[in-house]
Protein backbone atom coordinates (compact mmCIF):
# COMPACT_ATOMS: atom_id res chain seq x y z
CA UNK A 1 0.00 0.00 0.00
CA UNK A 2 1.23 3.38 -0.85
CA UNK A 3 2.47 5.93 1.95
CA UNK A 4 1.83 9.70 2.51
CA UNK A 5 4.57 10.32 4.61
CA UNK A 6 7.17 9.86 7.52
CA UNK A 7 7.56 7.31 9.70
CA UNK A 8 5.92 7.07 13.29
CA UNK A 9 7.46 7.13 16.09
CA UNK A 10 9.92 3.82 17.12
CA UNK A 11 9.29 1.87 19.42
CA UNK A 12 11.23 1.75 22.29
CA UNK A 13 13.39 -1.25 22.73
CA UNK A 14 14.83 -3.72 25.64
CA UNK A 15 17.24 -0.93 27.14
CA UNK A 16 14.35 1.60 28.38
CA UNK A 17 11.29 -0.40 28.67
CA UNK A 18 10.77 -3.39 30.79
CA UNK A 19 7.36 -4.40 28.77
CA UNK A 20 6.86 -6.67 26.29
CA UNK A 21 7.63 -5.43 23.06
CA UNK A 22 5.65 -7.94 20.90
CA UNK A 23 2.43 -9.69 22.32
CA UNK A 24 2.00 -12.34 19.83
CA UNK A 25 -1.96 -14.22 20.36
CA UNK A 26 -2.75 -17.20 19.53
CA UNK A 27 -6.59 -18.06 19.48
CA UNK A 28 -7.73 -21.40 19.62
CA UNK A 29 -10.80 -23.07 20.20
CA UNK A 30 -10.53 -26.55 20.88
CA UNK A 31 -7.06 -27.47 20.22
CA UNK A 32 -5.98 -29.58 23.23
CA UNK A 33 -3.71 -32.05 20.79
CA UNK A 34 -1.55 -28.91 18.85
CA UNK A 35 -1.78 -26.03 21.42
CA UNK A 36 1.24 -27.52 23.31
CA UNK A 37 3.63 -28.47 20.49
CA UNK A 38 2.72 -24.69 19.03
CA UNK A 39 3.33 -22.99 22.14
CA UNK A 40 6.71 -24.75 23.05
CA UNK A 41 8.03 -24.34 19.22
CA UNK A 42 7.15 -20.49 19.07
CA UNK A 43 8.67 -19.49 22.61
CA UNK A 44 11.59 -21.57 21.71
CA UNK A 45 11.52 -19.60 18.42
CA UNK A 46 11.00 -16.09 20.14
CA UNK A 47 13.78 -16.37 22.77
CA UNK A 48 16.65 -17.26 20.64
CA UNK A 49 15.81 -15.15 17.34
CA UNK A 50 13.44 -12.13 18.79
CA UNK A 51 15.62 -9.42 20.04
CA UNK A 52 12.80 -7.63 22.29
CA UNK A 53 10.98 -8.71 25.03
CA UNK A 54 8.17 -10.61 24.24
CA UNK A 55 4.94 -11.86 25.65
CA UNK A 56 2.90 -15.29 23.60
CA UNK A 57 -0.98 -15.19 24.91
CA UNK A 58 -3.04 -18.13 24.62
CA UNK A 59 -6.72 -16.60 23.59
CA UNK A 60 -9.22 -19.66 24.22
CA UNK A 61 -12.78 -18.69 22.75
CA UNK A 62 -15.03 -21.33 24.41
CA UNK A 63 -13.06 -24.55 23.98
CA UNK A 64 -15.11 -27.70 25.86
CA UNK A 65 -12.47 -29.82 25.73
CA UNK A 66 -8.99 -29.58 27.60
CA UNK A 67 -7.57 -26.83 25.81
CA UNK A 68 -8.12 -24.18 28.49
CA UNK A 69 -5.95 -26.45 31.18
CA UNK A 70 -3.08 -27.25 28.77
CA UNK A 71 -2.83 -23.61 27.92
CA UNK A 72 -2.88 -23.07 32.08
CA UNK A 73 0.01 -25.08 32.04
CA UNK A 74 2.15 -23.52 29.48
CA UNK A 75 1.72 -19.82 31.74
CA UNK A 76 2.99 -21.65 34.32
CA UNK A 77 5.59 -23.85 32.44
CA UNK A 78 6.93 -20.77 30.30
CA UNK A 79 7.80 -17.41 30.85
CA UNK A 80 6.01 -14.60 29.26
CA UNK A 81 3.09 -17.50 28.49
CA UNK A 82 -0.46 -16.09 29.39
CA UNK A 83 -3.51 -16.68 29.16
CA UNK A 84 -7.18 -15.56 27.99
CA UNK A 85 -10.18 -17.24 28.31
CA UNK A 86 -13.50 -16.26 26.26
CA UNK A 87 -16.52 -17.57 26.80
CA UNK A 88 -18.18 -17.15 23.02
CA UNK A 89 -16.55 -18.50 20.02
CA UNK A 90 -14.90 -16.77 17.07
CA UNK A 91 -11.75 -15.54 15.97
CA UNK A 92 -11.94 -12.25 15.68
CA UNK A 93 -13.63 -11.81 19.13
CA UNK A 94 -10.79 -13.51 20.55
CA UNK A 95 -8.24 -10.97 18.68
CA UNK A 96 -10.11 -7.86 19.51
CA UNK A 97 -10.37 -8.75 23.25
CA UNK A 98 -6.95 -9.82 23.78
CA UNK A 99 -5.09 -7.05 21.65
CA UNK A 100 -7.44 -4.66 23.22
CA UNK A 101 -6.53 -5.98 26.74
CA UNK A 102 -2.68 -6.24 25.72
CA UNK A 103 0.03 -3.54 27.31
CA UNK A 104 2.59 -4.28 24.10
CA UNK A 105 3.03 -1.88 21.85
CA UNK A 106 3.46 -4.36 18.46
CA UNK A 107 0.38 -6.75 18.51
CA UNK A 108 0.19 -10.03 16.56
CA UNK A 109 -1.86 -13.39 15.25
CA UNK A 110 -0.68 -16.81 14.22
CA UNK A 111 -2.52 -20.01 13.95
CA UNK A 112 -2.22 -22.44 16.27
CA UNK A 113 -1.22 -24.87 13.11
CA UNK A 114 2.03 -22.25 12.98
CA UNK A 115 1.50 -23.26 9.19
CA UNK A 116 3.47 -20.12 8.58
CA UNK A 117 7.40 -20.52 8.96
CA UNK A 118 8.55 -18.59 11.70
CA UNK A 119 11.58 -16.94 10.14
CA UNK A 120 9.11 -14.78 8.48
CA UNK A 121 7.79 -12.73 12.21
CA UNK A 122 10.68 -10.70 12.70
CA UNK A 123 10.41 -9.31 9.29
CA UNK A 124 6.56 -9.54 9.75
CA UNK A 125 6.82 -6.94 13.24
CA UNK A 126 10.58 -5.01 12.40
CA UNK A 127 8.61 -2.08 10.56
CA UNK A 128 5.84 -2.01 12.91
CA UNK A 129 8.34 -1.61 15.53
CA UNK A 130 10.96 0.68 13.92
CA UNK A 131 7.83 3.11 12.92
CA UNK A 132 7.97 2.53 9.25
CA UNK A 133 4.36 0.86 9.56
CA UNK A 134 1.55 0.49 10.50
CA UNK A 135 0.20 -3.13 10.08
CA UNK A 136 1.93 -5.77 8.51
CA UNK A 137 0.23 -9.52 6.75
CA UNK A 138 2.36 -12.12 5.26
CA UNK A 139 0.92 -13.14 1.90
CA UNK A 140 1.10 -16.41 0.75
CA UNK A 141 0.22 -15.04 -3.16
CA UNK A 142 3.65 -12.96 -3.81
CA UNK A 143 6.02 -14.23 -6.05
CA UNK A 144 9.03 -15.52 -4.28
CA UNK A 145 6.74 -17.13 -1.36
CA UNK A 146 6.54 -20.74 -1.36
CA UNK A 147 3.44 -22.62 -0.30
CA UNK A 148 2.02 -25.91 -0.38
CA UNK A 149 -1.49 -26.84 -0.52
CA UNK A 150 -4.34 -29.02 -2.33
CA UNK A 151 -5.78 -26.86 -5.41
CA UNK A 152 -9.17 -26.42 -4.01
CA UNK A 153 -7.64 -24.05 -1.33
CA UNK A 154 -5.48 -21.91 -3.64
CA UNK A 155 -8.26 -21.76 -6.37
CA UNK A 156 -10.41 -20.33 -3.20
CA UNK A 157 -7.82 -18.07 -1.99
CA UNK A 158 -6.82 -16.48 -5.11
CA UNK A 159 -10.74 -15.96 -5.92
CA UNK A 160 -11.29 -14.23 -2.90
CA UNK A 161 -8.63 -12.00 -2.99
CA UNK A 162 -9.86 -10.99 -6.67
CA UNK A 163 -13.16 -10.56 -5.63
CA UNK A 164 -11.88 -8.32 -2.83
CA UNK A 165 -9.91 -6.34 -5.12
CA UNK A 166 -13.03 -5.93 -7.63
CA UNK A 167 -15.49 -4.87 -4.57
CA UNK A 168 -13.69 -3.21 -2.04
CA UNK A 169 -10.78 -2.00 -3.99
CA UNK A 170 -8.65 -4.01 -1.97
CA UNK A 171 -4.84 -3.40 -2.41
CA UNK A 172 -3.08 -5.87 -0.19
CA UNK A 173 -2.58 -9.37 -1.77
CA UNK A 174 -3.73 -12.26 0.97
CA UNK A 175 -6.44 -11.00 3.41
CA UNK A 176 -7.15 -14.43 5.08
CA UNK A 177 -2.81 -15.83 5.83
CA UNK A 178 -3.13 -16.36 9.60
CA UNK A 179 -0.19 -14.29 9.91
CA UNK A 180 -0.48 -10.52 10.76
CA UNK A 181 0.78 -7.92 13.03
CA UNK A 182 -0.53 -4.40 14.26
CA UNK A 183 0.83 -1.35 15.78
CA UNK A 184 -1.30 -0.96 19.61
CA UNK A 185 -2.06 2.80 18.67
CA UNK A 186 -3.59 1.76 16.19
CA UNK A 187 -5.48 -1.19 16.74
CA UNK A 188 -7.12 1.07 19.91
CA UNK A 189 -8.45 3.23 16.83
CA UNK A 190 -9.39 0.61 14.41
CA UNK A 191 -10.84 -2.23 16.79
CA UNK A 192 -13.87 -0.73 18.30
CA UNK A 193 -15.29 0.08 14.16
CA UNK A 194 -14.86 -3.79 13.19
CA UNK A 195 -17.89 -5.45 13.66
CA UNK A 196 -17.08 -8.75 12.57
CA UNK A 197 -16.33 -11.62 15.15
CA UNK A 198 -15.10 -14.32 12.72
CA UNK A 199 -12.77 -15.25 9.63
CA UNK A 200 -13.88 -11.84 8.27
CA UNK A 201 -12.81 -10.03 11.16
CA UNK A 202 -8.98 -9.71 9.36
CA UNK A 203 -10.11 -8.61 5.86
CA UNK A 204 -12.57 -5.89 7.72
CA UNK A 205 -9.87 -4.28 9.47
CA UNK A 206 -7.46 -4.33 6.42
CA UNK A 207 -9.93 -2.49 4.84
CA UNK A 208 -10.56 0.17 7.08
CA UNK A 209 -7.02 0.29 7.57
CA UNK A 210 -6.60 0.98 4.19
CA UNK A 211 -9.28 3.51 3.50
CA UNK A 212 -7.70 5.66 6.61
CA UNK A 213 -4.07 5.85 4.66
CA UNK A 214 -1.97 3.45 6.98
CA UNK A 215 0.40 1.85 5.30
CA UNK A 216 0.66 -2.05 5.21
CA UNK A 217 3.74 -4.14 4.61
CA UNK A 218 3.57 -7.13 3.47
CA UNK A 219 6.19 -10.10 4.05
CA UNK A 220 5.95 -13.07 1.97
CA UNK A 221 5.77 -16.32 3.72
CA UNK A 222 7.00 -20.17 3.62
CA UNK A 223 3.44 -22.09 4.27
CA UNK A 224 2.38 -25.63 4.53
CA UNK A 225 -0.82 -26.17 4.51
CA UNK A 226 -2.74 -28.08 7.38
CA UNK A 227 -4.38 -31.41 6.39
CA UNK A 228 -6.45 -31.63 9.71
CA UNK A 229 -7.64 -28.03 9.33
CA UNK A 230 -11.09 -28.25 10.60
CA UNK A 231 -12.26 -24.80 8.77
CA UNK A 232 -15.51 -24.80 7.17
CA UNK A 233 -14.77 -24.29 4.08
CA UNK A 234 -18.20 -23.40 2.60
CA UNK A 235 -19.69 -22.25 5.98
CA UNK A 236 -16.59 -19.48 6.09
CA UNK A 237 -17.25 -18.95 2.37
CA UNK A 238 -20.61 -17.56 2.79
CA UNK A 239 -19.91 -15.53 5.90
CA UNK A 240 -17.24 -13.67 3.91
CA UNK A 241 -19.56 -12.67 1.47
CA UNK A 242 -22.12 -11.44 3.91
CA UNK A 243 -19.36 -9.44 5.70
CA UNK A 244 -18.15 -7.96 2.00
CA UNK A 245 -21.75 -6.51 1.23
CA UNK A 246 -22.05 -5.15 4.93
CA UNK A 247 -18.41 -3.11 4.68
CA UNK A 248 -19.62 -2.23 1.22
CA UNK A 249 -22.50 -0.86 2.15
CA UNK A 250 -21.35 1.04 5.39
CA UNK A 251 -18.33 2.41 2.78
CA UNK A 252 -21.30 3.29 0.30
CA UNK A 253 -23.62 5.06 2.95
CA UNK A 254 -20.42 7.06 4.30
CA UNK A 255 -22.03 4.82 7.93
CA UNK A 256 -18.08 4.66 9.14
CA UNK A 257 -16.12 7.78 9.98
CA UNK A 258 -13.42 7.34 7.09
CA UNK A 259 -12.23 10.91 7.04
CA UNK A 260 -12.00 11.11 10.73
CA UNK A 261 -9.85 8.39 10.42
CA UNK A 262 -7.56 9.97 7.60
CA UNK A 263 -7.07 13.09 9.15
CA UNK A 264 -6.21 10.74 13.27
CA UNK A 265 -3.78 8.11 11.62
CA UNK A 266 -2.97 8.56 8.32
CA UNK A 267 0.75 10.19 7.87
CA UNK A 268 0.93 13.29 6.56
CA UNK A 269 1.47 14.24 2.83
CA UNK A 270 5.48 14.12 1.12
CA UNK A 271 7.07 17.48 1.54
CA UNK A 272 6.74 19.54 -1.57
CA UNK A 273 9.66 18.94 -3.89
CA UNK A 274 12.15 21.78 -4.79
CA UNK A 275 10.26 24.00 -7.44
CA UNK A 276 13.07 23.24 -10.09
CA UNK A 277 12.27 19.34 -9.69
CA UNK A 278 8.58 18.71 -10.60
CA UNK A 279 7.34 15.43 -9.18
CA UNK A 280 7.99 12.75 -11.56
CA UNK A 281 10.08 14.80 -13.71
CA UNK A 282 13.02 12.23 -14.04
CA UNK A 283 10.77 9.61 -14.98
CA UNK A 284 9.11 11.53 -17.44
CA UNK A 285 12.17 12.59 -19.27
CA UNK A 286 13.16 9.06 -19.81
CA UNK A 287 9.85 7.74 -20.92
CA UNK A 288 9.77 11.01 -23.65
CA UNK A 289 13.27 10.41 -24.72
CA UNK A 290 12.41 6.91 -25.54
CA UNK A 291 9.43 7.95 -27.14
CA UNK A 292 11.24 10.88 -29.43
CA UNK A 293 13.62 8.60 -30.32
CA UNK A 294 11.28 5.94 -31.67
CA UNK A 295 9.49 8.87 -33.25
CA UNK A 296 12.50 10.71 -34.98
CA UNK A 297 13.46 7.66 -36.53
CA UNK A 298 9.95 6.86 -38.21
CA UNK A 299 9.76 10.57 -39.42
CA UNK A 300 13.62 10.28 -40.79
CA UNK A 301 12.05 7.12 -42.45
CA UNK A 302 9.06 8.58 -43.91
CA UNK A 303 11.46 11.57 -45.07
CA UNK A 304 13.48 9.58 -46.75
CA UNK A 305 10.82 7.21 -48.41
CA UNK A 306 8.85 10.32 -50.01
CA UNK A 307 10.88 13.03 -50.46
CA UNK A 308 12.35 11.68 -53.98
CA UNK A 309 8.17 11.80 -54.83
CA UNK A 310 7.01 14.59 -53.34
CA UNK A 311 10.24 16.80 -52.51
CA UNK A 312 11.58 18.03 -49.61
CA UNK A 313 9.42 20.33 -48.16
CA UNK A 314 6.02 18.25 -48.50
CA UNK A 315 8.08 15.08 -47.59
CA UNK A 316 8.86 16.96 -44.58
CA UNK A 317 5.16 18.28 -43.69
CA UNK A 318 3.97 14.38 -43.72
CA UNK A 319 6.15 12.95 -42.34
CA UNK A 320 6.08 15.32 -39.34
CA UNK A 321 2.20 15.44 -39.27
CA UNK A 322 2.34 11.30 -38.95
CA UNK A 323 4.75 11.14 -36.61
CA UNK A 324 2.89 14.02 -34.62
CA UNK A 325 0.07 12.18 -33.99
CA UNK A 326 1.82 8.58 -32.74
CA UNK A 327 3.95 10.85 -30.33
CA UNK A 328 1.24 12.12 -28.90
CA UNK A 329 -0.75 8.88 -28.11
CA UNK A 330 2.02 7.27 -27.27
CA UNK A 331 3.77 9.92 -24.82
CA UNK A 332 0.03 10.00 -23.46
CA UNK A 333 -0.15 6.76 -22.65
CA UNK A 334 3.83 6.11 -21.34
CA UNK A 335 5.25 9.35 -20.46
CA UNK A 336 2.73 10.67 -18.69
CA UNK A 337 0.36 7.39 -18.12
CA UNK A 338 -3.19 8.57 -19.19
CA UNK A 339 -4.97 5.11 -20.32
CA UNK A 340 -8.48 6.93 -20.26
CA UNK A 341 -10.05 8.92 -23.52
CA UNK A 342 -10.68 11.87 -21.04
CA UNK A 343 -9.61 15.18 -22.83
CA UNK A 344 -7.35 13.53 -25.37
CA UNK A 345 -8.78 15.47 -28.13
CA UNK A 346 -7.23 18.42 -26.28
CA UNK A 347 -4.49 16.79 -25.85
CA UNK A 348 -3.67 16.22 -29.53
CA UNK A 349 -5.01 19.48 -30.11
CA UNK A 350 -1.35 20.64 -28.00
CA UNK A 351 0.00 17.91 -29.77
CA UNK A 352 -0.88 19.86 -33.26
CA UNK A 353 0.32 23.11 -31.81
CA UNK A 354 3.79 21.58 -31.07
CA UNK A 355 3.76 19.89 -34.77
CA UNK A 356 3.35 23.69 -36.50
CA UNK A 357 6.03 24.78 -34.23
CA UNK A 358 8.34 21.33 -35.13
CA UNK A 359 6.93 21.99 -38.85
CA UNK A 360 7.94 25.82 -38.47
CA UNK A 361 11.45 24.83 -37.14
CA UNK A 362 12.08 22.50 -39.58
CA UNK A 363 10.81 23.83 -42.95
CA UNK A 364 12.28 27.10 -41.78
CA UNK A 365 15.92 25.22 -41.32
CA UNK A 366 15.31 23.53 -44.91
CA UNK A 367 14.48 27.02 -46.25
CA UNK A 368 17.97 28.01 -45.05
CA UNK A 369 19.58 25.29 -46.00
CA UNK A 370 18.43 25.36 -49.50
CA UNK A 371 18.86 29.18 -49.22
CA UNK A 372 22.63 28.74 -48.72
CA UNK A 373 23.03 25.73 -50.95
CA UNK A 374 20.85 25.10 -53.93
CA UNK A 375 21.36 21.50 -53.95
CA UNK A 376 22.83 20.18 -50.94
CA UNK A 377 23.73 16.71 -49.97
CA UNK A 378 20.96 14.53 -48.56
CA UNK A 379 23.34 13.42 -45.50
CA UNK A 380 23.66 17.38 -44.73
CA UNK A 381 19.94 18.00 -45.40
CA UNK A 382 19.24 14.91 -42.76
CA UNK A 383 21.99 16.18 -40.08
CA UNK A 384 19.97 20.12 -40.13
CA UNK A 385 16.98 17.69 -39.83
CA UNK A 386 17.93 16.27 -36.68
CA UNK A 387 19.12 18.99 -35.18
CA UNK A 388 16.06 21.37 -35.60
CA UNK A 389 14.16 18.40 -34.21
CA UNK A 390 15.96 18.54 -31.22
CA UNK A 391 14.86 21.75 -30.75
CA UNK A 392 11.34 20.99 -31.57
CA UNK A 393 11.02 17.87 -29.07
CA UNK A 394 12.60 20.18 -26.28
CA UNK A 395 9.46 22.30 -27.33
CA UNK A 396 7.25 19.62 -27.56
CA UNK A 397 7.98 18.26 -23.80
CA UNK A 398 7.35 21.72 -22.25
CA UNK A 399 3.98 21.44 -24.01
CA UNK A 400 2.85 18.03 -23.27
CA UNK A 401 3.93 17.83 -19.76
CA UNK A 402 2.23 21.89 -19.29
CA UNK A 403 -1.20 20.62 -20.78
CA UNK A 404 -1.38 16.98 -19.63
CA UNK A 405 -0.10 17.64 -16.31
CA UNK A 406 -0.15 14.31 -14.97
CA UNK A 407 1.51 12.42 -12.58
CA UNK A 408 1.97 8.79 -13.11
CA UNK A 409 1.18 6.48 -10.18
Amino acid sequence: MTALGGPRSAVRTRSTTGGAVLDVVIPVHNEEIDLGPCVRRLHAHLTEHFPYPFRITVADNASVDGTLTVAEGLRAELPGVEVLHLGAKGRGRALSAAWSASSAPVLAYMDVDLSTDLAALLPLVAPLISGHSDLAIGTRLARTSRVVRGARREVISRAYNLLLRGTLFARFSDAQCGFKAIRADVAGELLPLVRDTGWFFDTELLVLAQRAGLRIHEVPVDWVDDPDSRVDIVATALADLRGMGRLGRSLVTGALPLAELRAQLGRAPLAAPPAQVPVGLPGQLVRFAAVGVASTLAYLLLFVTTRGALGAQPANLLALFLTAVANTAANRRLTFGITSSRNAGRHHAQGLLAFGLGLALTSGALAALHALVAVPARSVELAVLVVANLVATVLRFVLLRLGMHHRRS
